[in-house]
């Protein structure tokens, strides 16, 4: 199976403002909000029906797990889109790692995946991460285009993955980031690049 393609901030300078839509609110986790992220996950990302229990072997009993990390949007109080602020290890102090953002459906086409994206970096430039990475599929180029957006630059963890990234930006008409994609190890420090591109 190939593997995902990875994504990198090089750092947490510039975030943009954090500007919700009309109607929409944000905060961070609160106890039974387990139910909530399991449809909002099963939505977004199809496949099997996840359920609290879901939420609890995969996020929130999981030793990196920082509640004041763990974003949801919402609509009228009740959470429709999420985004969580992730370690690869509990001391893990310097990159941070935007896991398992997701939309419901019906609430796609406002941004808010980008809004939750923010929020984890943002939560990530306050407790002081050097740099953020995340991990995405070919097939979401809705969600690429926004982490593009979102000052996000492709990395080549597997040789294979020049031809899919080249494919994607046609995909977004766009032209291909090469210069930005080569400069991202030079913007990183020895043992930051080891960490993005492992």
């Amino acid at each position: 199976m190939a593997r995902q393609l990875r994504m990198v901030r090089p750092n947490l300078e510039d975030l943009p403002e954090l500007e919700l839509p009309v109607g929409y609110g944000m905060r961070t986790y609160r106890k039974g909000d387990e139910v909530h992220w399991a449809r909002i996950i099963s939505d977004s990302f199809g496949g099997r029906e996840r359920t609290a229990q879901d939420t609890e072997n995969e996020i929130t009993n999981r030793d990196v797990f920082v509640p004041d990390g763990f974003y949801f949007a919402t609509h009228r109080d009740v959470p429709v889109g999420t985004a969580c602020a992730w370690r690869q290890s509990v001391d893990e102090q310097d990159v941070g790692y935007v896991h398992m953002v997701g939309v419901v459906a019906e609430h796609t086409g406002h941004k808010l995946g980008k809004w939750v994206s923010l929020a984890v970096l943002c939560y990530f430039r306050d407790n002081n991460f050097k740099c953020s990475m995340l991990d995405t599929d070919d097939f979401r180029v809705p969600a690429i285009k926004t982490y593009l957006n979102l000052g996000f630059i492709p990395v080549y963890v597997e040789a294979e993955q020049s031809e899919r990234w080249r494919n994607i930006f046609e995909k977004l008409e766009l032209a291909h980031p090469s210069a930005q994609i080569a400069n991202v190890r030079e913007m990183l420090s020895e043992a930051l690049w080891a960490k993005v591109s492992a």
